[in-house]
């Protein structure tokens, strides 16, 4: 417990300065932008890459700067290219993303069963459950109806989302991209 508690107070941290700042503000922007590129299929299937900024921040700045970032990166993203009508749900599961990732990935080794964890969770509780049941209730369609072809879906994307993950922080870790937004010496 006192890990986690550690963990968030030193992601609060993270909040006082001005370089860990710029650079959530620099992956809101590629959230935005990547949240133009998005494929709406239906109502309740909508395929975006934009999670790559949001998992990109709680890596680097923890779960309370990953919070701060998923929820924003949901209301800017919606005022900037509103797709549909707004619904603050999907701004906490923003949020909830956001934490995820900052609580696995943040001061952590990056491997692969790391992210696997990481995108699993929010596969899971956010993107189907949580999401689905957001979609119920702004739709007015029974869960059990749009369930199985969310899952299918997810199925589909999760393997995609790790792979693409993976590869972005390597290379970015690799060119010691990674340190220096962070500002600490490669």
């Amino acid at each position: 417990m006192y890990k986690l508690m550690k963990l968030f107070q030193d992601s609060f941290h993270e909040l006082k300065d001005i370089r860990a700042l710029v650079t959530t503000a620099m992956f809101l922007a590629i959230a935005v932008v990547l949240g133009f590129y998005s494929l709406q299929i239906t109502d309740f299937i909508k395929i975006s890459f934009s999670f790559l900024a949001d998992e990109m921040t709680g890596l680097m700045f923890g779960p309370v700067v990953g919070t701060v970032m998923g929820a924003a990166a949901d209301l800017v993203k919606y005022l900037v290219h509103p797709t549909g009508a707004f619904f603050p749900g999907f701004t906490i599961s923003g949020a909830i993303s956001g934490m995820i990732y900052g609580v696995i990935l943040y001061k952590k080794p990056l491997q692969v069963r790391r992210i696997l964890f990481a995108n699993g969770l929010v596969m899971i509780f956010v993107n189907i459950l949580l999401n689905t049941y957001w979609l119920t209730l702004l739709y007015g369609q029974g869960f059990m109806a749009i369930l199985p072809v969310r899952v299918l879906k997810e199925i589909i994307l999760f393997p995609i989302d790790v792979v693409l993950f993976y590869s972005v922080s390597k290379v970015m870790k690799k060119t010691h991209i990674l340190m220096s937004l962070r500002g600490k010496s490669a």
